[in-house]
């Protein structure tokens, strides 16, 4: 596994793709966006423009993601999850009980026969937020992203479009 983590526009997402277009030739790629606004729907298109002619498979999860992981794993290939931040929006705005979403998400991930690229926003540098469900999601991104990290063969911190090694190789 590897986590891919960063800022906004750091280039995590072309990072991963160029990772999982590396060793395999047809990668799935399942995303959590949902496009409820102008500006999400065109980043989602600016998204797919990206991988267009490069045999992804696209899979849209934007709650039931440890499902769309068990049912697209295979050992030949690779998934690449973009973004976990988004589907931990997702599971909170639905009122779902988040430590069983990760739970469950968290052994998904740890049974994927094949190679798994996860990107996710690093929300936890910045001021601490001035209202409590913000600080919530950045205490829960923050403990989502140790428990990935600790299982992870590689984490990544992507700065300005470099990665860093922080755990593993690239």
């Amino acid at each position: 596994m590897t986590l891919i983590l960063g800022g906004a526009r750091s280039g995590k997402s072309a990072y991963g793709e160029m990772l999982a277009l590396k060793n395999f030739s047809s990668p799935i790629y399942i995303f959590t966006a949902q496009a409820w606004d102008d500006e999400m729907k065109s980043r989602i298109k600016t998204h797919r423009k990206r991988r267009e002619g490069k045999n992804w498979k696209d899979i849209e999860a934007p709650i039931e993601l440890g499902t769309a992981i068990k049912n697209n794993a295979k050992s030949d290939n690779c998934i690449l999850v973009d973004c976990l931040t988004l589907w931990l929006t997702n599971i909170l705005l639905a009122g779902q009980d988040i430590d069983d979403a990760i739970n469950e998400l968290l052994q998904m991930i740890k049974a994927c026969p094949g190679e798994i690229i996860l990107i996710s926003s690093e929300v936890g540098l910045g001021i601490v937020p001035d209202n409590s469900m913000a600080r919530r999601f950045r205490d829960l991104s923050g403990k989502l992203h140790q428990k990935l990290a600790m299982e992870a063969e590689n984490v990544l911190l992507m700065v300005a479009g470099i990665p860093m090694v922080v755990k593993g190789k690239l």
